[in-house]
């Protein structure tokens, strides 16, 4: 039905735990295109709610929301930070403490 990188890409974003967020770039290299960052903008945003994905804990490389103000910005940080997320004062979010390093398991197969 979908590709594998697709499939992939799903269970690692489905998987992402509560207070924890991954890039865009780092979820597309864990599912198999290391240049696959845009691929996983557009999977986002065609099957977030099918699929019901914590969409909101990708965020870019430079641990900020892409989002833009009124287009969904505000929505994203509220539900990070309802995670115990915390922003900086330049609104980014600290890699070194929020980043999801190691997928553990995968529960939901695509």
């Amino acid at each position: 039905m979908y590709t594998r990188f697709t499939q992939k890409a799903l269970n690692i974003i489905y998987n992402i735990p509560e207070g924890k967020v991954l890039t865009y770039g780092r979820a597309a290299a864990l599912a198999g295109k290391p240049n696959g960052a845009r691929q996983i903008s557009r999977l986002l945003h065609s099957m977030s709610r099918k699929h019901d994905l914590p969409w909101h804990r990708i965020i870019n490389s430079k641990g900020k929301i892409s989002l833009r103000p009124s287009q969904g910005y505000e929505l994203q940080k509220a539900l990070l930070e309802s995670e115990g997320v915390k922003f900086s004062k330049s609104d980014t979010i600290d890699l070194k403490v929020y980043l999801w390093i190691k997928p553990v398991q995968m529960e939901r197969p695509y």
